[in-house]
């Protein structure tokens, strides 16, 4: 009880801060768009039931049509055709929703080259400096797009924003002890993963090797390198391929 006690009083002073990583979600937060005839998710909206008026006098409350991979969100196996037989985000055990995190920033490379991906030598060279990636921990893939979350062009910017090599995601979901990845875009794979082998390899490998996935985060220029704790709350829907998620970090200050 006494770590427990120590962490409260330290977040109440905070020696322990806590980064909110979530984009609000709002009916303008932008949304991946597929070409025909492939579906697409909808957009966040709001519906009034009541609001202190005749249909409830003394209540406000709406509600609220979204699909499950809509804004900040979470990633389950079972999204993607590689993890069919994978947890679905019910199924997510509670106590892999808090991992450790590590940012590893390319946000300088993004600026002229927004198609840029990560290969495995970058985190080799990540790794060589600042240690092993945290086992049962969250990778967080920094390259500045969240500075575009609120315009919804500049932030898809017709299907050229960063992402990671097909090597380096197998090599990720295969040859590391992280549990996921996070990421500041859309989606896990980069704008063009559509025409990489295989296509969206970020999707195929990692929820294939039973990870999952993170995206559309925000601050993590907020993050230290190493040591902040990620806490992600998504919704548990049954038979869910993902959920909208709450996702804080903490970080000793």
């Amino acid at each position: 009880m006494s770590l427990l006690h120590d962490l409260v009083e330290a977040v109440a002073a905070g020696s322990v801060e806590v980064v909110d990583l979530t984009a609000p979600l709002s009916g303008d937060t932008p949304i991946l768009r597929l070409p025909e005839p492939f579906g697409n998710t909808w957009r966040f909206q709001t519906e009034e039931i009541s609001r202190y008026d005749e249909r409830g006098p003394g209540w406000y409350w709406n509600n609220f049509r979204s699909g499950e991979h809509t804004g900040t969100h979470f990633d389950a196996p079972i999204h993607w055709v590689t993890g069919r037989d994978g947890e679905d985000v019910a199924q997510v055990p509670a106590r892999k929703l808090i991992a450790p995190a590590v940012v590893l920033d390319r946000s300088a490379q993004t600026v002229d080259n927004p198609g840029y991906l990560l290969e495995i030598d970058d985190v080799k060279a990540w790794e060589a400096e600042h240690g092993p990636l945290p086992a049962g921990g969250w990778l967080l893939y920094r390259t500045g797009w969240d500075a575009r979350g609120d315009d919804d062009d500049a932030y898809l910017n017709a299907g050229n924003t960063p992402g990671i090599s097909p090597e380096c995601a197998k090599w990720l979901a295969t040859e590391t002890p992280i549990a996921g990845l996070g990421v500041e875009t859309v989606g896990t794979d980069a704008g063009a993963a559509h025409s990489f082998d295989p296509p969206f390899p970020c999707h195929s490998f990692l929820l294939g090797a039973g990870k999952y996935g993170l995206t559309q985060l925000r601050n993590l220029d907020r993050l230290p390198v190493t040591g902040a704790v990620v806490i992600a709350g998504p919704l548990p829907i049954v038979r869910g391929s993902g959920s909208p998620a709450r996702v804080l970090a903490l970080v000793e200050r």
